[in-house]
């Protein structure tokens, strides 16, 4: 193999067809079979280790983009479980949860562990490091229903198991009666792999005080909701069962209490027009009750197993063609602010599995084709370009939502297309009016309830840092590499952000931070307090108990 390796080296392929074709001369040469890229790169680290091409090694780095945005993303699923919703548009397969496909990719690879999440996290891990990726900086995404309506001796089983495999530790319970929950999280702040981010799903019907410290005691970072549209009319008839009063209420209490807060949006449903559509993307944006900081547009199709099936083969449901969906795209893309990532643009659904509605997997491939100019975070993320101070300059960029008012304050090249770190600070207004809890229904049970409004994780007084984010290949935990991650910009946008602070007379500010991230803020002078870091910005502090 090492004669192999150094014929390879000789060949000095630089892209990957010229890779191919060396794969190919050298599989005759050697009279064995063409090897994969993940086989190559294994041999190649242990013959060449402290001596790799880096050029070669990303070659052989198998879909390159997944850790270009400084994290290793790594979805798991929870098991099959009922759903407090009635969606027409959900898919309801009885062996997945609510509202996912089981040829999915993340489903199927869930489904085929038994939706185990030991199992699930600890595959993705050796995936993404056979073929190429760091695993050290993980942002741990949990999909799977209504993650609040799951039972809580589940919740704290499943995250527990995450964080095992995540640190390697093999001992295994099946329902343990000590989930040590905080013991496993306290041992991943110095493991290889550090979950340095959390994304739970949940409705905002289920968005309560009691529950947001819940999710932060399990190490919750983000959480994404459901909303779909702000247009009622079309929200009553697709049986989603919520409101937009609501909604705002559960913004503004998952935004208070630090959370980065994801909008699932479907362009498409009954009811709407694409000039319905593109209204709600601007209001969106335009209202202070919502202004979500990333956005997953899943444009709506027809599966046979949503009741939406039902209305399409009645011919009371026809969803946009491709010409109609992609110009609507075109336009909404040109209302997102550039403080807003968008995550998805289409839903990763197999082409067999849709009855109707676009099946173009690479839409926003085919946009950016079509010249089409985005300014959200995703389309200007630096990744793997090498950065000078002198093209540098401090962005600040701010907006009001909610009680409170949004800094996003980032490091950007001089004409602001390529986006090089940012932070969310967040300054709550010290006055505010006094609200009330509003009464909802949750249609599951028919019962009305009242959810609280206005809860915040600490006194008004104290500023937030809802997200620290540094783009650029990801590096190591420890490594001396020189990348955009590691030349200061975190620090120095955390300075700011406190001088910002102190200078409008906040008293402390408060970090929302990811287990495996702790470390890097205690050394900026944070302590731990309620699951948050928390550092004294103004003498004569008294801290809450």
């Amino acid at each position: 193999m090492k004669k192999y390796l150094g014929d390879l080296i000789k060949l000095a392929p630089r892209q990957a067809s010229d890779l191919m074709k060396a794969k190919r001369t050298l599989a005759g040469k050697y009279r064995i079979r063409i090897l994969t890229n993940a086989d190559i790169l294994k041999e190649y680290r242990r013959f060449f280790k402290g001596r790799q091409d880096a050029a070669l090694a990303r070659l052989l780095r198998k879909r390159e983009i997944r850790t270009l945005s400084g994290i290793a993303p790594v979805t798991v699923l929870t098991k099959p479980y009922p759903c407090p919703g009635r969606c027409i548009y959900c898919p309801t397969e009885v062996r997945m949860p609510k509202s996912y496909i089981a040829t999915e990719p993340a489903a199927q690879r869930a489904l085929r562990l038994n939706f185990d999440p030991y199992r699930q996290v600890k595959m993705r891990i050796d995936t993404l490091e056979a073929n190429g990726h760091n695993a050290d900086k993980i942002e741990l995404i949990v999909l799977g229903g209504t993650w609040s309506y799951y039972q809580t001796k589940y919740q704290n089983w499943f995250i527990k198991r995450c964080f095992e495999a995540a640190n390697q530790t093999m001992a295994y319970r099946l329902w343990p009666t000590d989930d040590g929950l905080q013991r496993v999280q306290n041992i991943n702040e110095k493991a290889k792999h550090r979950i340095i981010g959390l994304t739970l799903e949940t409705r905002p019907d289920y968005v309560t005080a009691k529950e947001l410290w819940r999710m932060r005691g399990l190490g919750c970072t983000h959480v994404q909701i459901g909303v779909q549209t702000l247009d009622q009319h079309i929200i009553d008839l697709t049986k989603r069962d919520d409101s937009l009063p609501n909604l705002a209420r559960a913004t503004a209490m998952l935004r208070d209490f630090g959370f980065k807060v994801t909008y699932h949006l479907m362009p498409g449903l009954p009811g709407a027009t694409p000039a319905k559509d593109l209204a709600v993307f601007k209001k969106v944006f335009s209202d202070r009750r919502f202004q979500p900081d990333m956005l997953k547009i899943y444009p709506c199709l027809v599966i046979k197993s949503a009741l939406l099936y039902q209305w399409y083969k009645a011919g009371k449901y026809k969803p946009y063609s491709d010409e109609v969906l992609s110009r609507l795209l075109v336009k909404i893309k040109g209302v997102i602010p550039p403080y807003v990532r968008i995550n998805r643009l289409i839903r990763d659904i197999p082409g067999q599995e849709i009855v109707a509605g676009s099946r173009i997997t690479n839409l926003r491939q085919l946009l950016q084709e079509r010249g089409v100019i985005c300014r959200c975070i995703r389309c200007r993320e630096a990744r793997k370009q090498k950065v000078s101070e002198k093209d540098v300059k401090l962005v600040k960029r701010i907006y009001r939502a909610g009680a409170g008012t949004e800094m996003f304050i980032s490091f950007e090249r001089k004409d602001e297309k390529k986006l090089y770190a940012f932070v969310r600070l967040r300054l709550p207004d010290k006055k505010r009016p006094i609200t009330k809890p509003l009464k909802i229904i949750r249609f599951f049970d028919k019962q009305e309830i009242s959810v609280d409004s206005g809860a915040t994780a600490f006194p008004v007084d104290t500023a937030l840092i809802r997200e620290l984010h540094t783009y650029g290949e990801l590096i190591p935990v420890g490594s001396k590499q020189t990348a955009v991650q590691h030349i200061g910009f975190g620090k120095r946008l955390m300075a700011e952000a406190e001088k910002i602070a102190r200078q409008k007379k906040y008293r402390q500010m408060a970090v929302i931070s990811g287990i495996g991230v702790r470390e890097y803020y205690r050394k900026m002078g944070y302590w731990d307090q309620d699951t948050y870091l928390i550092k004294e910005l103004q003498k004569g502090l008294t801290l809450r108990v």
